[in-house]
């Protein structure tokens, strides 16, 4: 679709309120070769059709029309991994066809029973898949090559994050959480042609350095590394968080710059976070440095402010709560196109209304508007009670935005739309934010997610606890044969490690547990889980044998063909990402 060019918006008067960062986390766990549907490739397929092609689209329109899009975007390595790959490039334009064909199929079924509304809307729906085929076409087939160039030329920033979503709070071994970061800062540099600047925490998900007791398995205490000091590691230079982290925050120091630039760092006690109000502390609209250990920080934490995010998110005040939206849970047929709208929050499927395309658009301007005025209040009244220039940051799983919610990215356009014309309000990446206005203060901060009762009761229930152990098994097995087997000088044994390693980080996806947990889909997260624990088994099988000089057999071949064929992920896996 040709973007409809427009004015530029005016030149800024007077200083910003403040600034906001609109966050976007996309993240799928690998599905290609793992089902189709209801759990598998469809998946992947309606992200792609549904959000990710949108999103690219109303970013190439914003920049076309001169309006500023400084949207920070989280593009997870499991998911580039999947964008990449042939099978899914080769497969999605076949399934856009068919949902073409279903439409196709549908108008004639709508015209034949005298449902002509229905029909206008089957009609939209077959030239909306076949815009997408070509839009898909058009960008060579490469969703993550087309937004890696909008970041390199500047409007937009990329965002990493743990290969395949490992939950790093519950993982054993520091030298696999490194090894998770390791991978998936590899696979992001390699993909975008640049490493990021910063990262999405799987789960939103931080746990400090210090004391702790594995909840399985395990009896012994053991100190482990931060979050904080594992990301920076690898030249990460900020994260994010959920609020209430930041109200459990502890001071540890304030940051003060001279007048050449350079910044000292000196100490305070750690209860001035509750007296020292000018400063802001444990406030979600200013960064903050975290450290573990008291000193200076290396990373960067930045807060999901709760009021602002809520207007989206709430399921009583959400704007895709709107009976005029597009019903998502209604569908004509299992693997059909939707036809009805939201209607009312109490409204059964059976009595939703048909879709009315042309009420949408009200819809999506005034509840933009309405999301800007939120924005701009919520900044106005930390400078009014601080002085300070604060940053609201609104972190969504970007799914919500055409997936969840068809009307999404048409409210992103208009939210950018209004705020390019709004002085209060700095749009800005959390990169350009950061830059400008480092942060003053180091805190430290508690462990917790974004997760349900923002711990980890999520991911480590009674039902789960067995995948715990099984995954701590499989870590310590790995660490050992890492120590014991010559990889480094048989590349045969190196082939089965490099095997092992990649069934081992899918087998930490934390998609696994939240399935589960959600009751979104519990066999097939049980399913995933125990063959990823069976392809970690095998493949470590086959380097025992082969580092006494076996392992040759067809089936050990066999075995390690299998895996190749279902789980071809990160081509450029080293195993020193897991040595210190």
């Amino acid at each position: 679709m040709t973007p409809t060019p427009s004015t530029p918006p005016p030149a800024r008067a007077g200083a910003p309120a403040g600034s906001f960062c609109l966050v976007l986390h996309g993240h799928l766990p690998w599905v290609l070769h793992h089902g189709h549907w209801p759990h598998g490739e469809v998946w992947l397929f309606e992200a792609a059709a549904e959000t990710w092609l949108p999103l690219l689209e109303v970013v190439e329109a914003c920049v076309a029309e001169g309006t500023p899009v400084p949207l920070t975007l989280g593009l997870m390595p499991i998911l580039l991994e999947q964008l990449r790959h042939p099978g899914f490039q080769d497969r999605f334009p076949t399934w856009m066809a068919q949902q073409a064909a279903r439409a196709v199929a549908d108008h004639q079924e709508f015209t034949a029973r005298g449902d002509l509304h229905l029909a206008f809307l089957a009609e939209r729906w077959r030239r909306h898949y076949e815009q997408l085929g070509r839009q898909f076409e058009s960008i060579g087939r490469d969703i993550a090559g087309a937004f890696a160039r909008l970041a390199r030329d500047g409007h937009i920033e990329l965002l990493t994050s743990n290969a395949t979503h490992g939950y790093m709070p519950l993982v054993l071994h520091d030298a696999c959480a490194r090894a998770q970061v390791r991978a998936g800062v590899a696979t992001s540099e390699r993909v975008f042609g640049m490493r990021p600047k910063g990262a999405w925490l799987p789960e939103c998900a931080y746990r400090p350095a210090g004391p702790w007791k594995p909840p399985v398995v395990h009896g012994d205490t053991r100190v482990r590394a931060g979050v904080e000091e594992i990301y920076a590691q690898e030249g990460i230079g900020y994260f994010f968080v959920d609020a209430h982290l930041f109200r459990g925050a502890r001071s540890e120091g304030i940051i003060a710059t001279n007048g050449s630039g350079k910044s000292t760092f000196g100490k305070v006690g750690w209860d001035q976070a509750t007296w020292d109000e000018g400063r802001a502390w444990r406030s979600v609209l200013e960064p903050h440095l975290v450290s573990s250990t008291g000193g200076p920080g290396r990373l960067v934490a930045l807060a999901r402010h709760p009021e602002v995010s809520e207007q989206v998110w709430s399921g009583e005040v959400g704007y895709p709560g709107d009976g005029r939206y597009l019903e998502f849970h209604k569908k004509h047929g299992s693997e059909g196109l939707r036809y009805w709208k939201v209607t009312g929050a109490k409204t059964d499927l059976g009595a939703k209304h048909p879709y009315q395309p042309d009420d949408v658009t009200a819809a999506v301007f005034t509840q933009s508007q309405h999301f800007v005025a939120v924005v701009r209040a919520v900044l106005e009244r930390h400078k009014e009670r601080t002085g300070r220039h604060g940053v609201v940051v609104a972190p969504f799983d970007a799914e919500l935005f055409g997936h969840w919610w068809s009307e999404g990215p048409r409210f992103l356009r208009e939210v950018f739309r209004a705020m390019a014309h709004d002085a209060a309000i700095e749009p800005t990446t959390v990169s350009a934010f950061l830059a400008a206005h480092p942060p003053d203060k180091v805190v430290a901060l508690p462990e917790g997610s974004w997760g349900a009762g923002g711990d980890h009761s999520v991911w480590m229930t009674d039902e789960l606890k067995w995948t715990w152990e099984a995954e701590y098994r499989a870590e310590d097995r790995f660490l050992d044969m890492l120590d014991r087997l010559p990889w480094e000088t048989n590349p045969r044994v190196e082939e089965a490690m490099k095997a092992a390693a990649r069934e081992l980080l899918l087998l930490q996806a934390s998609d696994w547990q939240f399935v589960v947990t959600t009751k979104g889909a519990v066999d097939y997260g049980f399913r995933r889980f125990s063959e990823h624990l069976a392809c970690f088994d095998r493949a470590s099988n086959v380097a025992e044998a082969r580092a006494k000089g076996g392992g040759e057999d067809a089936i050990s071949l066999l075995e390690l063909e299998d895996i190749r064929l279902h789980d071809a992920v990160f081509p450029d896996l080293s195993l020193g990402w897991w040595r210190a």
